[in-house]
């Protein structure tokens, strides 16, 4: 029963065929080849596939004999123009994005306070000058008072110790007439004694007798005189003896004299250097002066001005940036990968997209780590997760001399830099 469905559905289906095509179904004949029979297509076939062999091989050589990179701009080293001291400013010369050439003056400081201080350093430099002067002065005047002095010493010492020899001889003299005195003054006493009898019986006369007591009196007031001249004697030994303690106290303080004079000498030395310690000074107050007239390092284009008439600015604080003109380079961020043959002095063609010019440079350096080594926080990779990262390495390139006649290049630039490896 199936059978004879199927059937009749093929017979039904042939004749719906026939009747399309009216009339029966040719058979298919086979496709014609687009290069069978046509030598002209073959022969261009072949110059295509070595076309595209030759221009691939082209490609690879050209390929491997450069590496490129876009991860690459210009730079450039920043001058950061700031003030030696502090100050009002009285006036700002330059603007932003303004050249500017070596020396310019780029900021003026108020200098009245500095020329103030200058004045009183110059003070200061004279009063020491004058210091010093009258030290010196005094070396020489020392040294002759000292002699003069250790001179007159010595004689008063020895002119003192002759004075008690002297007074010593007196003094001997003078008790030996004491001595003598005495004598004379006891012999007449005893006279007066033997005479005064023999008066009495009237066998000497009153005159003879008279003249023994007056001879005992005289000698006994020689006596006293005698003694008296013995005590002053004695009295020119005790100011014979002060006057050699006086005169060696002064021999002894003039011993000294030779300490002095040193002393003196380098009281001069430390007023000399006072006065160096003011010229100092005073030419520090003479650089401040000229540190209020603030210049340009270099020659280049004025960048971020950070500074405005009437502030009051600090030592050491940044006013603005120069970018020096023609101090350019390129820093190329190569994958390490692409460093294998890379070679100092090798050629580089260096496309700007700034400018759409291409421009001459060889590699001038190589760094010494990758740029990740020099962030803020490296990277640890001594984890259990580590992942293999191909790390870039900044690549110094320069331009070659005359380059850039225009100035046209600027420091942040985005270029694409292709090193000539073979």
């Amino acid at each position: 029963m199936a059978q004879d469905v199927a059937t009749e559905e093929r017979q039904d289906q042939a004749t719906s065929n026939h009747d399309e095509g009216h009339g029966p179904e040719k058979p298919a004949e086979p496709k014609e080849s687009f290069l069978a029979g046509h030598p002209i297509r073959i022969l261009i076939a072949l110059v295509l596939v070595a076309a595209i062999v030759i221009g691939g091989f082209f490609y690879w050589s050209y390929s491997s004999a450069f590496e490129t990179t876009d991860d690459a701009q210009i730079d450039s080293h920043v001058f950061a123009v700031s003030s030696r001291i502090a100050g009002r400013v009285t006036d700002v010369k330059i603007d932003n994005n303004q050249p500017v050439a070596q020396g310019q003056v780029l900021v003026q400081l108020d200098p009245t306070d500095y020329r103030v201080g200058v004045q009183r350093a110059q003070a200061d430099v004279a009063q020491a000058e004058a210091d010093a002067r009258a030290a010196q002065s005094q070396v020489p005047i020392m040294s002759t008072t000292t002699s003069s002095q250790l001179s007159t010493a010595g004689a008063s010492v020895e002119e003192a110790s002759a004075g008690i020899s002297v007074a010593q001889q007196q003094y001997e003299a003078a008790l030996a007439r004491v001595r003598e005195a005495e004598a004379n003054a006891v012999r007449a006493q005893k006279d007066v004694e033997r005479y005064r009898p023999l008066a009495q019986k009237q066998e000497i006369s009153q005159q003879q007798f008279d003249q023994a007591v007056a001879n005992a009196q005289a000698l006994a007031a020689t006596v006293d005189t005698a003694k008296a001249s013995a005590d002053a004697a004695q009295r020119q030994i005790g100011q014979a003896k002060a006057r050699l303690s006086q005169a060696q106290a002064q021999q002894a303080s003039t011993r000294s004299g030779p300490q002095q004079i040193a002393a003196e000498r380098a009281k001069a030395a430390s007023m000399a250097a006072a006065v160096g310690v003011q010229k100092a000074t005073l030419e520090q107050a003479s650089l401040n002066v000229r540190y209020t007239t603030v210049t340009a390092p270099v020659a280049g284009v004025v960048g971020q001005r950070n500074v405005q008439s009437g502030q009051q600015v600090q030592a050491g604080q940044e006013l603005m940036s120069i970018i020096p003109s023609g101090d350019l380079w390129i820093t190329a961020n190569f994958k390490e990968t692409q460093l294998k043959k890379r070679r100092v002095g090798q050629k580089v063609n260096i496309h700007v997209d700034s400018t759409g010019r291409d421009y001459r440079g060889h590699v001038d350096s190589f760094p010494a780590a990758t740029g990740s080594r020099y962030s803020l926080l490296p990277p640890e990779n001594a984890t259990g997760n580590y992942v293999k990262v191909v790390q870039r390495l900044p690549v110094k390139i320069v331009l070659e001399q005359g380059e850039d006649p225009e100035h046209l290049l600027r420091p942040g630039m985005s270029v694409e830099p292709k090193v000539q490896v073979k």
